[in-house]
This record gives C-alpha cells, structure tokens and sequence, in this order.
C-alpha cells in the first residue's frame, strides 16, 4: 500500500493541509481561511476554535483531492507561527483569544523585561527579548488580566493546541520552547529562572519532546471533525519557520532563504547557535544545527491590502503584470511596507506605512511597481542588519506564497544582488509533512527526507545593471524611512486617542 504523508500548518491568514507521498511529490491540498482580530492599534489576536475548525474544512479538502482513502496516511506533522500562547483552565477550555506573533502590546513588558534581565535571558534563551515572544506577552496577561492567568492550567503554543485537538495530548518540541523565550538551550529543557522573571507557575509548560516524535494518536472525535482515521499517528512537530526551512532544503551550514508570506523573514543555517540579538536563534531540525532568522511585519500582507484596494479586478495577476511593464523604480515612487508598525531593524511598532514621491501622474501600475520594490528593500533592510553582524549569504531559497511571482522574484534578486532558487515545494505544510515521515520511520532521518523528496524549480540571478541603480535609490528608501520615523511618532502621539 503506498503510504502519505499530511502536513498542517496554521498562517495568520489560513490553515492549509498538505498531502505528499514519500517522493515529496504533492498528492492534495486544502486551505481553510482563519481571521484576526485587530480590537486596538497593534493587537493581533485570533481564536484557537476557529483554527480547529479550519483544520476540519481543509484537511477533508486535501484527501478529496488527493483521491486516498484516510487510510493511507502514514503520520501527520503540524506546524504553526511561533511564540503564539493558548492558555486553557483545567477543564481545556480556552480562556481568551490567542495574542498573534505580530502583535505589539506588550513593548512596556519587554522593555522592562530587558531592562532587568537582558543578558541573562539572552544567555540562557539565545534571543532578546520584546514584543513578539511569550514572555512579554505572559508579563502583559500578568499585569492587564491577572484573573485569565489565575485560572490558567496549561500553556499551549499554536502548533500544539490543534495537535492537542488531534490527539488530547500535552507537548512541545525545542523550537517553539525558544520561541516561547521561556527555555534553557543549555539544558534543552524549560527555564525556571526565567518563568520566575514573570511570576509564571512552570507547571503551566508542556513537556518538551524532539519534533520527530510521535506524541499522540488521533482520536475518534477528532476523526469525525476532519475525516482522517483514528488512531493515525501525530508527531509533536516544529514552528513554521523551522519545518519550512527544512522543507526547503536549507540542511547545511550558510544556506540562506527569504519567506515571503504575511510577514518577511530571512534565514540563515548556521553550525550551533547563532546568538547576535535581536536577530532571533532557534534550533533546526538538522542535528546540531540552528538558524537565524530576521523578519518584517509586513510583506504579503501588504501585497493582499493593495490588491484589495487597487486591484478588485484583475488581482494578483494584473498587479505582477502592471509592475512587470513599469520602470525600475516605479517613476519616482517609494513605498515602505510598515503597514502594521515594524519588527527588524527597527523594533518601532509606531512607523507608518507610505507612498513617497507620489504625482498625478502615477497610477495603479507605479503603485504595484513601487509596492514590489519597498517589499523587497525591506528584505535588503534585513540583509543590511545581519551582514553588519558578520553574517554571510550566497545563494537564497525563496518560499512562501509571493515566491509564486517572477516579476517580485526578479526584483529581489536585482534589489539584492544575490541568486534566487525556488523550490518544486517548500511551504511549511511541506516541511511538516517531510518531519511526520521522518518520524513513522519512512525516512532513515533529515537527510534522507530532503534528499529524496526537495528538488529545485528554478533559479533567478540579478540581471546586469540592475544593482546599481537599486543602490542608489535603497539610500532613498533609507533616508525617507528615518526622516519619516519621528514624524511617524509625532502622528501617533497626536492621534492615538481618536
């Protein structure tokens, strides 16, 4: 009997399912979208019901479309955005929303956080801490809802909640314990010391088992809810960002890769940790290996929002073939993408996002035009930042859904200077599919599961000429981008009460 592989992963904007067979080869998919909830400038939340109940349209969608019997799947991985809490009482019921990745709400948290314990929770958690890791957002709940915290039994990170569904059992893998800033790399286990910087009970922390590892079963509920057979096994799996960079191909020590998703995050593989805050660390799935990883706020994000506004008509397709026709540099118009304030380099959640230089004699082609390359100078943002560190890239695995564009394909490999390859397959469902048949044994290990099932697509280089003016007009991305910066807080200031 052939057997499959199913990988889940929860986006900020959809869960999607993915069915392979063990030569990589995708057999099914299904997407099921999932909301967010933006109840105050810089919150993100969304609701962990609706990401099972996204679960249970996709998953029956990937099997139909596979043409297999539930049968046939031979273990299931699931991945999810880091550092994203579910607290539950002792019933397992939820007790408030999720606080997104994106969200910005606990800044005072983390500053005070750092302030007071800054060298030590980068010593022992590998990364610094702010907004968008558990811990600050924990000394938020601590602090602005201390009677969800009181009730609260157990810590689930995203990825674990829907397995929890699945299976009703308890756990975690490493990758997402760093990402929880909660863990000892040291030690691979939780940190008491640093749960006790915010009052936090450790019972509250799921153990923590490799991502290979089969964990639980899926159960007779579950089962009826997604239509895959009880008793399919479930490994504990690994954050987004880790299987999807695995999923790529990145098994080496220098691969980088760019994902261009909601947000804009750049890796890189690295021999043993990596620790230059606030680029963040977290384990591979390569033994002994770890990655970097640097992200935006916003990248396809921005995209859909101006699609939505611009391009009702057309989309996607009409907004790459209008920049694909427009200049280089979209005839004097800048755009920068920090539509939802911005993580890397800045850590402002104040900045504002803009068109600079605009004329009437612009429309939607300089729009999609400007808008490609303001995303890709924030990736080159990114590059800037970690080069600085003494970190070095060659060649970039691209992925995540905007890698699908040749025309913003292009323009980063021209924005950056660097070769660009796109892989057949290579989203985080992928990559959590691979992890599950690493577990059931269909793959000997890591290295077998990419050799036999990642293959490049294709391969973009930056064509001649091209960097040197992207240089010149990067230094203009750059002085507007500081010169609006103060503004920016002047605007927020004056505003933020309306």
């Amino acid at each position: 009997m052939t057997r499959y592989l199913l990988g889940i992963d929860l986006g900020a904007g959809s869960l999607k399912a993915t069915l392979i067979d063990t030569s990589g080869h995708i057999k099914g998919e299904g997407a099921h979208a999932v909301t967010t909830s933006v109840p105050h400038f810089g919150w993100s939340e969304q609701d962990p019901e609706e990401w099972f109940a996204a679960l249970g349209a996709a998953v029956p969608r990937a099997i139909t479309a596979a043409g297999i019997a539930p049968g046939e799947i031979a273990a299931i991985g699931v991945s999810a955005g880091a550092h994203i809490p579910v607290l539950t009482d002792e019933h397992d019921n939820v007790l408030r929303p999720a606080i997104m990745w994106n969200d910005q709400r606990a800044a005072a948290e983390a500053a005070a956080l750092h302030a007071r314990a800054g060298e030590r929770i980068v010593e022992t958690a590998l990364n610094r801490v702010n907004p968008t890791w558990t811990l600050a957002m924990l000394a938020w709940l601590q602090k602005h809802e201390p009677g969800v915290m009181a009730r609260a039994a157990r810590l689930h990170l995203a990825k674990d909640y829907l397995r929890y569904r699945l299976t009703g059992t308890w756990a975690t893998d490493f990758s997402d314990a760093i990402g929880a800033l909660l863990a000892d790399n040291a030690t691979g286990g939780w940190s008491a010391g640093l749960a006790g910087l915010i009052g936090l009970d450790p019972a509250l922390l799921p153990p923590i088992m490799p991502a290979t590892a089969i964990c639980g079963h899926v159960t007779p509920a579950a089962g009826a809810l997604t239509g895959l057979k009880p008793g399919t096994p479930v490994v504990v799996g690994a954050n987004d960002t880790t299987v999807e960079f695995f999923g790529a191909g990145a098994t080496r020590p220098g691969m980088g890769g760019v994902k261009l998703a909601t947000a804009g995050v750049l890796y890189l593989a690295t021999q043993g940790p990596a620790v230059f805050p606030p680029i963040s660390c977290y384990p591979h799935i390569m033994p002994g290996l770890y990655y970097t990883a640097t992200g935006t706020n916003s990248c396809a994000s921005a995209h859909r929002w101006l699609r939505d506004l611009m391009f009702a008509e057309g989309g996607f397709t009409r907004m790459d073939e209008l920049a694909a026709e427009t200049p280089r540099g979209a005839n004097g118009l800048l755009f920068h993408p920090y539509l939802q304030g911005e993580r890397a380099p800045y850590w402002d959640p104040l900045l504002r996002a803009d068109f600079v230089g605009l004329t009437i004699s612009h429309g939607p082609a300089e729009f999609a035009r400007a808008l490609y390359e303001g995303l890709a100078f924030s990736i080159r943002d990114l590059l800037t930042a970690a080069r600085g560190l003494g970190l070095s890239f060659g060649a970039i695995r691209l992925m995540g859904g905007g890698a699908r564009s040749a025309t913003w394909r292009q323009i980063i490999a021209d924005v950056t200077g660097l070769t660009i390859e796109r892989t057949e397959a290579g989203d985080a469902s992928f990559g959590a599919a691979l992890v599950a048949g690493i577990g059931a044994g269909l793959f000997a290990g890591p290295e077998e599961a990419v050799a036999r099932c990642v293959r490049l697509r294709d391969v973009t280089t930056p064509e001649p000429g091209a960097q040197a003016f992207y240089d010149q007009l990067f230094a203009l991305y750059k002085d507007t981008q500081a010169a609006l910066a103060g503004l920016n807080h002047r605007l927020h200031a004056l505003t933020r009460g309306a």
